[in-house]
């Protein structure tokens, strides 16, 4: 006998009836970033500052120009975070040798403090998709979305 279909949280508009899967998909990403922001602000971090972070422990010691190019965000939001990080201890910025025009990020020592902290998170989302998928095995892929957006749903509220 199937699995019981289980009710989104997000609820469908009569709109979005001829796209479900892109919706929930919405809804899915919705409910990732929403927890993921939530771990994340009780570390001291905004979303996005984490991916210069992991980018900074991957390499130490990078231009803004190519935190900004990796991280894939704007070079405003880039410098905002920077800035704010920088505020807060965890990164330090220099004028480049090779370009007086251009900064070097680096990571503090409390900057590489979140190292685990950082990682804890993103095992804490990948342990909520992993149960929730083992929980949807053989179900159709919209109530996988489905019990992926409950399983950070729940987790968020919880």
């Amino acid at each position: 006998m199937p699995a019981a279909k289980p009710d989104p949280v997000i609820p469908r508009p009569g709109l979005v009836e001829g796209a479900p899967v892109s919706f929930g998909l919405f809804a899915l990403s919705r409910e990732l970033h929403g927890y993921g922001a939530e771990l994340l602000l009780k570390l001291g971090l905004h979303p996005g500052q984490e991916l210069i972070l992991m980018r900074l422990f991957d390499r130490d010691g990078q231009t803004q120009a190519e935190l900004q190019q990796t991280v894939g965000l704007d070079h405003s939001t880039v410098s905002r975070s920077i800035r704010r990080m920088e505020d807060a201890g965890l990164v330090t910025r220099a004028r480049a040798e090779h370009d007086r025009r251009a900064f070097i990020v680096s990571l503090t020592a409390d900057g590489e403090a979140l190292r685990e902290p950082i990682s804890e998170v993103w095992s804490t989302l990948d342990r909520l998709a992993t149960e929730a998928l083992s929980r949807a095995e053989g179900t159709d892929f919209l109530t996988t979305v489905a019990e992926l957006e409950r399983a950070y749903a729940t987790a968020r509220r919880g």
